[in-house]
């Protein structure tokens, strides 16, 4: 398969990380000798207004039909590059719009969960080969949400948070440092910084839990994630279990406990051993609800969604992606 390759390039992604990503691509392509074009962001939700632009002038869906159109001609694929949250806005425009196109993706971000999960390689030219490698795209479970309280849907490739995870997001946004730190590529200081405050300060809430028509709750949630693959905040292995090829749901709880403890967890999280904790709690299934009627900051893909009751149903919608998995 032959392709014209449709650049959408988020520059300022990764502290900066993008557009070396996609300087690297773009002199590759043209080492190559290979048909593309590039699309730049120029604001924060840029991406989704190119997305929307591109579905309607240059992008084609994918079938039998498609394919055999396109033996003898490139095929327009859209390469995004840039971090989870910059292929999460592309790939949430096209589900508002109900467009379906094959995607591929080249990380540029800082955290990259999304590559991680599906086993994409890291390195650029690593990642664009795989792309060039495949025959067919893979077919890539992603989330989909529907929170009733205030009438939200959208389409997640990594998980949504209710409670610590989504308040660490929530503090490293607001904190007056961020800015600052990323100045000169210590972000991350300031997500340290973010965790250390909140484990203090997060309190336990009630949530209501519906897996496959049975009922769980708890009085004492910590963290409430539903994932797609194993990883969030850059390589944490939340839920090791959870695998994006499978069309499924992965709902990882955590209890509020005593400091001492949550030192000791902390360390299991971090050497691979949460899920031995009797305070880990693991869910499986297709069908999915979360109630907290407690007001508690949410996230999606990173993207927060304020601090807010939640009545919260998941689904699990296709995704092809084109690559050649590791």
């Amino acid at each position: 398969m032959k392709f014209h390759y449709i650049l959408l390039i988020n520059q300022v992604s990764g502290e900066g990380n993008g557009k070396k990503t996609g300087e690297i691509i773009q002199n590759l392509l043209a080492e190559q000798q290979m048909s593309y074009e590039s699309h730049y962001t120029q604001y924060a939700g840029h991406e989704a207004k190119l997305a929307e632009d591109l579905a309607l002038s240059r992008l084609v869906g994918w079938n039998d039909e498609i394919k055999a159109a396109y033996e003898d001609k490139l095929y327009p694929l859209l390469v995004v590059i840039g971090g989870d949250g910059t292929l999460h806005q592309v790939l949430n425009q096209f589900y508002r719009m109900n467009k379906e196109f094959p995607v591929s993706y080249i990380p540029g971000g800082s955290g990259n969960d999304f590559a991680r999960g599906i086993k994409l390689p890291k390195d650029p030219q690593k990642a664009f080969w795989a792309i060039q490698r495949a025959k067919e795209p893979q077919i890539i479970n992603t989330l989909t949400y529907d929170e009733k309280i205030q009438n939200e849907k959208g389409l997640v490739i990594n998980n949504v948070g209710i409670g610590l995870d989504a308040a660490i997001v929530a503090a490293t946004n607001d904190s007056l440092t961020k800015k600052t730190l990323n100045k000169y590529n210590l972000g991350s200081f300031a997500y340290i910084a973010s965790i250390v405050k909140v484990l203090f300060t997060q309190k336990g809430f009630p949530i209501l839990l519906e897996v496959n028509g049975e009922e769980h709750t708890f009085k004492k949630a910590f963290l409430c994630t539903t994932t797609n693959h194993p990883y969030f905040g850059g390589g944490v292995a939340i839920a090791p279990m959870a695998n994006a090829r499978k069309d499924n749901l992965d709902l990882v709880v955590v209890e509020r406990i005593s400091m001492i403890k949550i030192l000791g967890l902390i360390v299991r999280l971090i050497t691979n051993k949460l899920t031995t904790s009797k305070h880990y709690h693991h869910y499986s299934g297709h069908k999915l609800r979360i109630v907290s009627t407690v007001p508690e900051y949410g996230q999606a893909d990173g993207e927060v969604m304020g601090s807010r009751p939640f009545d919260i149903t998941f689904a699990t919608k296709p995704q092809l992606i084109w690559y050649y998995p590791e």
